[in-house]
């Protein structure tokens, strides 16, 4: 009698163990326990351990950036009850590589110095994003996948690949390549693109023999920095723009750059999705983001952009933060 009863009261502890976990993994702060718990098929549906109302958001930073671009953003999201993923791309954010020549601003070896961001394409960043989203779908409740500048490459290629696991996408002055600009060299070659600023003058080394766009971002020149604060938050305070400075890299991939990311009627194009449209917008133009919007339109006539206005905002986005957060927040999926 003991033995059973024992043997009882142990299978009540494992019993009560699993029930406590899965209850922990419906909160936010347990999404990492729920793939040890049985999670099943990934899908995008809300399932019985997510809390009624959660979604999961995936956020890609866009060029010579990381994903701690998000921080503050993600951070309001996640207060707000919902599961936040900010991804870093390879060898970006605490993969980061960091020149040695660009440690030491000896600017004559920075020209040289080679780099291994020079071998990434876009089918890596499209793989990184895929895996995080089909990750956080098993874990339950939709995904939003949310994308700033060059991490639209990423929106477009990942709803190509996994549309069922998508309830909305999101590009938040972010490049949305079509048939007529394929990539993101085609977006920024076009009339439109052109409008932007494009800093020829500050970058350091030959492009082509290096594999990337390299700028230092570090420079004491003044002209340099006032080009680069015009080009991506020219509305920001010195202290703020500093701020911007320090949170990006050297090296971007020309690789990818030029890898085509066209959206398709038949996946992307049936996914629900919203643009952010930055009316001051210095490195992917107003008028560029206008383009993308109409030409993604004329696919998918019956599923259109839905478009938010920040008609004073630059390239890095409001200086107040929850203006955008609401936006995520209250997307109907």
């Amino acid at each position: 009698m003991a033995d059973k009863e024992s043997k009882e009261s142990t299978e009540n502890v494992g019993t009560s163990r699993r029930q406590a976990l899965r209850r922990l993994a419906a909160g936010a702060g347990g999404a990492a326990l729920a793939v040890g718990v049985g999670a099943g098929t990934a899908r995008a549906a809300v399932t019985d351990r997510t809390p009624r109302g959660v979604r999961t958001y995936v956020l890609v930073h866009g060029t010579h950036s990381a994903g701690s671009f998000w921080t503050a953003i993600g951070r309001e999201l996640a207060l707000r009850g919902h599961r936040v993923v900010t991804v870093d791309q390879p060898l970006h954010g605490t993969e980061k590589f960091i020149p040695k020549a660009y440690q030491t601003q000896d600017l004559s070896a920075l020209a040289t110095e080679p780099s291994p961001v020079a071998a990434l394409t876009l089918d890596d960043f499209e793989r990184r994003v895929t895996g995080v989203v089909r990750r956080a779908a098993r874990l339950g409740g939709p995904v939003v996948l949310v994308g700033h500048s060059m991490g639209g490459l990423s929106v477009s290629r990942v709803a190509n690949a996994v549309p069922e696991l998508l309830a909305h996408i999101c590009y938040m002055a972010a490049f949305c390549p079509s048939r007529s600009m394929p990539s993101l060299n085609d977006c920024a070659g076009s009339p439109e693109g052109q409008l932007a600023i494009s800093p020829l003058e500050q970058l350091v080394g030959d492009p082509e023999k290096l594999g990337v766009l390299r700028l230092n971002w570090r420079t004491s020149n003044s002209r340099d920095l006032a080009v680069f604060k015009e080009m991506i938050c020219a509305e920001y305070t010195d202290a703020e723009f500093l701020r911007v400075l320090e949170g990006l890299q050297a090296d971007e991939s020309m690789t990818a750059y030029a890898g085509r990311a066209v959206g398709r009627a038949e996946t992307w194009g049936r996914i629900p999705r919203t643009y952010l449209r930055f009316g001051k917008d210095r490195t992917v133009a107003t008028e560029l983001q206008d383009r993308m919007i109409a030409e993604a339109d004329e696919l998918t006539p019956h599923n259109r952009f839905t478009v938010h206005n920040f008609p004073g905002s630059g390239h890095m986005g409001p200086t107040d933060p929850a203006r955008v957060t609401d936006l995520l927040h209250g997307l109907r999926l």
